[in-house]
């Protein structure tokens, strides 16, 4: 009998299984004044929608089914200061078009606007605006999950350094960050330990780093905007990286900062608007840095630090004071298969008509280098022994001291 009673308890459990995964999805209209949110999220099965008419609806929240959240213009959740104001679990959620706001401030419990755990692969976070949250979104060990077309401000009575980054990864492969408006963070997008991703389309300003990369590999970073960071791009402890058609204007200190970054691709971007040094290079190799556009900035690129096999040619340097800063002595050379790279400040002419001017362009001269390694040799830069060293140096070329040289200096700038 008991056998009996076990097995018909079996079946009956199995029925009402089969039957449960079967039923069709619903559309859960919820407002401010009904259900608490909670509750319906916690009743919800997989493939659920969960409408918000507008109003003020109370987090945090925890999302451990395969549901849609959505909202309408004015639809807000509230974290009140508590954790994260939602926390995702499941996988396959999508949420969208809500305002999310007012999160916890830990930073060492990461608390956020959204928590996607690694449980929630494939998540979907799209059009909402997250305010006052320490961190906006993290993806923390999701694939293949969706950060599109968010605004994200952070909290800006914060200094940078005690606030979150506006979208935080870690160990996310697959994963999307596109076209996000981002501001008042620490950084915009901070990636940790994680590949295959693509950071496209978005807007930073009033940031530390635009974006900042470490120990991510096999990823992109394209078509993005940053303007007035303390640094637009740094690319670090990474490598096999596509940089290309990203825009640094009015950043403060580097537009695009390399540091042990290597085997990537840098094309088509643009620094230009004051920034303190263009494109600074430590000790990253084998790099192709292709057609970009280096414009007004105190230093045009700064190579350093034992950079090696890289690639230099088809860029443009245009009115930075210093074109190029290279404290060492190897000889560089900055061309590609009879293509070097357009020199504003390059006086020299093209007798021939081929687009290339007559004579190498070295940036670097002798003095250049006494005074980088003794600051205080300044005083003496009118000096007639120094005058005398640059007119020498001038009239034979053999007293270089090594450096960067571009054997076929192009005549026009290279259209990006």
């Amino acid at each position: 009998m008991i056998r009996l009673n076990y097995a018909v308890a079996s079946i009956l459990s199995a029925a009402l299984f089969f039957i449960s995964a079967n039923l069709p999805a619903e559309i859960h209209h919820v407002t401010a004044s009904g259900e608490r949110l909670a509750i319906v999220i916690e009743k919800a099965r997989n493939g659920d929608t969960i409408e918000l008419e507008p109003g003020h609806y109370l987090g945090p929240l925890i999302i451990r089914t395969s549901i849609t959240l959505k909202g309408k213009s004015g639809s807000i959740i509230d974290g009140e200061g508590r954790g994260h104001v939602i926390l995702v679990d499941a996988p396959q959620v999508t949420i969208e078009s809500l305002q999310i706001e007012n999160s916890g401030q830990l930073l060492s419990e990461e608390h956020s606007g959204i928590f996607i755990t690694q449980n929630a692969n494939g998540a979907v976070i799209r059009n909402n605006e997250l305010k006052n949250n320490l961190i906006g979104v993290y993806l923390k060990g999701p694939s293949d999950a969706q950060v599109v077309s968010n605004t994200i401000i952070g909290l800006s009575d914060l200094r940078v350094n005690e606030r979150g980054n506006g979208v935080q990864l870690w160990n996310s492969p697959g994963s999307i960050i596109i076209d996000n408006h981002i501001e008042y963070g620490r950084d915009g997008i901070f990636a940790t330990t994680s590949r295959n991703n693509r950071f496209s389309g978005n807007y930073f300003s009033n940031l530390r780093f635009a974006v900042h990369y470490m120990y991510t590999n096999h990823s992109e970073i394209s078509n993005n905007i940053s303007e007035g960071n303390h640094v637009g791009f740094a690319l670090m402890y990474s490598s096999q990286l596509k940089v290309t058609g990203n825009i640094s204007r009015k950043d403060r200190d580097r537009g695009i900062f390399f540091n042990f970054a290597n085997t990537s691709k840098i094309t088509n971007n643009r620094v230009d608007g004051g920034v303190e040094k263009c494109a600074f290079i430590y000790n990253s190799n084998m790099n192709q840095i292709v057609r970009n556009h280096f414009e007004g900035c105190k230093i045009g690129i700064h190579f350093t630090a034992g950079s090696e096999q890289n690639e230099i040619w088809g860029n443009n340097f245009i009115g930075n004071r210093t074109q190029v800063k290279y404290v060492g002595t190897r000889e560089l050379e900055w061309s590609r298969n009879g293509e070097g790279n357009y020199w504003s400040d390059h006086l020299a002419f093209d007798l021939n008509g081929d687009g290339v001017a007559d004579k190498p362009y070295r940036p670097n001269t002798i003095v250049d280098q006494l005074v980088w390694r003794h600051p205080t040799a300044k005083i003496l830069l009118n000096s007639p022994a120094l005058q005398l060293l640059q007119w020498a140096q001038s009239q034979f070329p053999a007293l270089h001291p090594g450096g960067v040289q571009d054997s076929v200096p192009l005549m026009q700038p290279s259209s990006l």
